[in-house]
Parts: C-alpha cells; sequence; structure tokens
C-alpha cells in the first residue's frame, strides 16, 4: 500500500514509510492508563501522512528511518488523516535501500 492509497477509512493498512520528522514527546491519559505518544510526519514516494507513535515505539524510531506499519488504521484528528497501529497493529524498522531518500520525500511533497 502507498500514501496515496490511504482514505479515512482504511483499515488493516500495511505500509512501509520513512519518517521525515518528529514532534515532542507529550505524556496522555487514555482509558487505559498513562503513555507517551508522538506525532512523526512519514511518508513515501506517492505523499506524507502523520503517523501516530506509542510509548516504546517512539524510542525505536530518529528521523530518517524506515518503518513498516502492519494492521494500522486511519483516524481523523483535528481535520487530517492519521496513521495508526493501535492496539492491534505493529511498527517496526525495516533496511530498504531502494527507498526514497528523505529528501527525495520532500521534495517531491513540499509542505504536505
Amino acid at each position: 500500500m502507498k500514501v496515496h492509497e490511504l482514505t479515512s477509512a482504511s483499515r488493516s493498512v500495511n505500509i512501509r514509510l520513512r519518517i521525515l520528522s518528529l514532534e515532542p514527546v507529550r505524556d496522555v491519559e487514555t482509558r487505559y492508563g498513562k503513555a507517551r505518544v508522538a506525532t512523526a510526519q512519514a511518508g513515501d514516494e506517492t505523499g506524507t501522512i502523520k503517523l501516530s507513535l506509542w510509548n516504546d515505539d517512539i524510542d525505536m524510531v530518529d528521523e530518517g528511518a524506515i518503518v513498516e506499519v502492519e494492521n494500522g488504521f486511519i483516524k481523523t484528528f483535528r481535520g487530517e488523516m492519521e496513521l495508526s497501529a493501535g492496539r492491534y497493529g505493529t511498527i517496526s524498522l525495516v533496511d530498504d535501500p531502494e527507498f526514497p531518500s528523505r529528501e527525495e520525500i520532500m521534495s517531491k511533497h513540499p509542505g504536505e
């Protein structure tokens, strides 16, 4: 799956993305207790999307890393689509020398 294929109704999303930027970590209270969350801007050659990173996933990634989201879903938050692995999905680091660089993605999709 590619970013341009995602819709606000997308479920069971399996996608590979490069982390373009990371926002600071926030502490939040959820119905499951305290948690840490950070929002990353991530993308591929077709576009960019916000990616929610929770707890241990935050510590795993840095700008420029390539991640694979499995069984993720799209939610709309403050009018923008945001991808999350949620409770039933996973985010893992991958090594993919063929994947577009951070600079290539940002030059194709400036200001997204």
